[in-house]
């Protein structure tokens, strides 16, 4: 099957870096969410994200203009009909993505290849819950979208070897790379990578260090780009959690149990630098 049209579900952070990425590389792309504010605060983003692009030399104008014409917005799903292929980038709760795959599979042909961009759901349980499961797979891209060049693609009990086939074509068309991961919570690097920003986070709430300092020493000792706390800051802290949790959960075992500080700001509302403030302040 060839594709064409790229449907995004979810103008947030992810949905909107994936849909810039889709249309950079060709790919008619409609963005859906649930309300306009969300759709025009998205394309806002993605606008300043291309217009960050040009002006650094990484992206010529001419296509950036070109990418931004190829993008359409909707709150309507009846609107699926004509894409080969729907991403799914919602918040990480099951049940919600459920709902939305499951609005997704009644309005799109049967044909059509839908995705989730799931950090840490199972890919089998997410296909289980829509018609011809076999067109199911996961699509982890990593934040930021546009800049970040791993994606990685995880099959469900139920995916046909087309469908994995073709989420490998399309990755590599948007200039990713793509490596394949077993279907378990987290992958693989989230697996290994939000543990450690968790422990990070036991460290700050014992008191051992002050955030800083943390950041400072995982740096400079392990030549990490950014330290775990400003990383979490940056992911989200209740994305983070949500994360954990499903760790938790899935695993069944208490070296995934969230730390209590990130429970407590997560509750507070700090949530790193999409609300402006989490351990440091924006």
């Amino acid at each position: 099957m060839s594709i064409e049209q790229i449907a995004v579900i979810g103008a947030g952070t992810m949905g909107n870096g994936i849909a810039q990425v889709c249309a950079v590389a060709g790919y008619q792309v409609l963005l859906v969410d649930v309300a306009e504010a969300a759709l025009a605060r998205g394309v806002a983003t993605l606008s300043k994200n291309l217009e960050r692009q040009v002006n650094k030399g990484t992206l010529d104008a001419a296509r950036a203009s070109a990418a931004q014409a190829r993008i359409h917005t909707s709150t309507d799903y009846a609107r699926l009909s004509t894409a080969q292929l729907v991403i799914e980038a919602a918040t990480e709760n099951l049940q919600l993505k459920q709902r939305i795959l499951q609005q997704v599979a009644a309005n799109v042909a049967p044909d059509c290849l839908i995705a989730t961009n799931t950090s840490s759901l199972s890919v089998t349980e997410l296909a289980a819950s829509i018609e011809y499961p076999e067109r199911f797979i996961g699509v982890h891209f990593f934040n930021p979208v546009p800049m970040m060049a791993l994606v990685e693609i995880s099959r469900g009990l139920q995916t046909s070897d087309g469908t994995y086939a073709q989420a490998l074509l399309v990755t590599e068309k948007l200039g990713k790379t793509p490596i394949t991961a077993g279907n378990r919570p987290g992958f693989v690097v989230n697996r290994i990578l939000v543990p450690m920003i968790n422990e990070a986070i036991f460290v700050r709430q014992e008191g051992l260090a002050s955030a800083e300092d943390i950041d400072t020493g995982m740096r400079l000792g392990c030549n990490q780009p950014i330290g775990p706390l400003a990383l979490a800051d940056l992911i989200g802290l209740d994305t983070l959690l949500a994360i954990m949790e499903a760790f938790h959960e899935g695993f069944n075992d208490s070296k995934y149990r969230p730390a209590p500080l990130l429970k407590e700001m997560v509750a507070a509302g700090w949530l790193g630098r999409k609300s402006g403030r989490g351990f440091f302040t924006y």
